[in-house]
């Protein structure tokens, strides 16, 4: 008898390690328990008649300063802190990097009843930037941020010294294609749904070709802790309000007036395609092709340069990082 309860005790204590292993953390609604790689500091501004908080990281260079600045813009499924690397690479080669997170995301305010718009973000990003004293600087964008670093360039050009954008979303316009509409609150219920391996599984299959490797764990972490953690009706609220302003905010039309210097940085192998899942087999099969997209881009953006990554995904920086940032630097 004494060996089945010692047996019993064995597989509980088994069940129990078990559990907690497949257990992940959650995260405040500002992103409150999760470590950014450097300190996170806060801009606190008036916007829509609300007084909001917008957290950023400002990064000094650890090699010989070039008296350049790179404001590095998250996107939707990223923070700030997905950066971290491409931090290291451009404050050792010089630059000075800022990094904010903008409102309604990570460790930035939650607000309810805002407007969102990609020009609403840019102007607060703006505003940050002229409060750091910086006139002019490189925006540079991933995913959502590069949809919004093309509106900032549009918006504030005598203010972006260069536009960088990689593997930005908004290339093609869904809504002309036939991806069909969700309202926010249609959009609102599947956010509440968003869990670690729904990220994962939509990572996986979007960004990454199915190749997964253990150190995109952390963000994903980060992301599903957010979103199941104590503030998540507000958190899921605000991303079903930015995957509106998303799909009914289209900058590709525009390409063409974009005057700054321009890079485009593509990872082939990405279909990202926001509302693919909502949309005819047939449509769907046609959207996110970033080997074609890259190359249309280049071509509507006057004088812009593409470097293409064959083999990579959605994140290149976050896939091949030194390959990436040999290429950033190079090209910056």
């Amino acid at each position: 008898m004494k060996s089945v309860r010692l047996c019993l005790s064995a597989a509980l204590v088994g069940l129990s390690t078990l559990a907690l292993a497949d257990t992940h953390p959650t995260y405040g609604p500002q992103l409150e328990g999760f470590a950014y790689p450097h300190e996170v500091k806060r801009f606190d501004l008036s916007s829509q008649g609300k007084a909001l908080s917008m957290a950023y990281m400002d990064v000094a260079p650890t090699g010989d300063a070039n008296g350049r600045t790179v404001v590095l813009l998250h996107g939707k499924n990223f923070c700030g802190a997905t950066w971290e690397g491409t931090i290291e690479a451009l404050t050792g080669a010089g630059y000075r990097v800022v990094a904010p997170d903008q409102i309604g995301f990570c460790a930035s305010t939650k607000p309810e009843g805002y407007q969102f718009s990609l020009n609403q973000l840019a102007d607060n990003t703006n505003k940050l930037l002229a409060a750091l004293g910086i006139e002019k600087a490189t925006i540079m964008g991933h995913s959502m941020g590069g949809m919004l670093a093309a509106r900032y360039a549009l918006s504030f050009p005598g203010a972006t010294e260069k536009l960088v954008m990689v593997n930005p979303i908004g290339l093609e316009d869904w809504r002309a294609k036939g991806v069909p509409y969700a309202t926010i609150d249609q959009l609102y219920q599947g956010e509440l749904k968003t869990s670690f391996d729904s990220i994962k599984n939509y990572q996986l299959k979007f960004y990454y070709n199915g190749e997964w490797k253990p150190d995109y764990d952390r963000w994903v972490a980060m992301s599903a802790g957010l979103a199941g953690g104590p503030g998540k009706e507000i958190v899921a609220w605000n991303q079903a309000q930015t995957s509106d302003m998303i799909y009914t905010q289209p900058v590709v039309h525009e390409f063409g007036n974009i005057a700054v210097p321009t890079l485009l940085f593509i990872g082939t192998n990405d279909k990202t395609a926001p509302g693919a899942n909502r949309a005819p087999k047939e449509v769907s099969q046609s959207l996110g092709n970033y080997a074609e997209l890259g190359k249309q881009t280049a071509k509507a953006i006057p004088g812009a340069r593409l470097v293409e990554f064959d083999g990579l995904g959605h994140s290149p920086q976050v896939e091949a990082p030194e390959e990436f940032h040999k290429a950033l630097l190079g090209a910056l």
